[in-house]
């Protein structure tokens, strides 16, 4: 695996960002959480000149919301088909399949993660999705196994600790 072509990381909302569970309240609006760590080491992947972005089969003004604060412009919510999606994205960045990160933890990730240079699956990712990765999280979606991906990855770019690039 050549760390050093990544440049793109494309996130799952429900699973990877947040921990799977739907929960809603009084009035019906669906309510997510996200993990910090999570987005403190986003920050540190944008830091590094690199890009992330949001595909999701969901719709949720949360996920919008939380993607501003940070600075994620790239974002696609809704999706039927992530195969066809991310596609677009690639071709929407100028990028070759072989300089994406996706993060997964469900069958609608397998047609991208099947594409992608490297396919990651969170810890509480289906069986087939991990099957398909070339590296399963320690740690959950939602409880920072982004944050695990992209130490990881910067690590092998030679580009952690953060504090290099700040």
């Amino acid at each position: 695996m050549d760390f050093g072509r990544i440049s793109v990381l494309v996130l799952d909302v429900d699973g990877v960002l947040t921990d799977g569970h739907l929960a809603f309240g009084d009035a019906g609006e669906s309510v997510k959480t996200f993990c910090v760590q999570d987005g403190w080491a986003i920050k540190c992947w944008q830091r590094a000149s690199h890009r992330a972005v949001v595909l999701s089969g969901r719709q949720n003004p949360a996920v919008d919301r939380r993607a501003d604060e940070l600075g994620i412009a790239l974002i696609r919510q809704g999706v039927g088909d992530k195969g066809v999606a991310y596609g677009q994205l690639c071709d929407e960045l100028g990028v070759r399949d072989e300089n994406v990160c996706y993060v997964g933890d469900d069958w609608p990730d397998l047609p991208a993660m099947s594409r992608c240079g490297f396919p990651v699956a969170v810890a509480n990712a289906a069986g087939a999705v991990k099957r398909v990765s070339k590296y399963v999280t320690k740690r959950r979606g939602g409880d920072g196994a982004v944050a695990e991906v992209i130490e990881l990855v910067l690590r092998k770019q030679r580009r952690w600790p953060p504090e290099l690039f700040s």
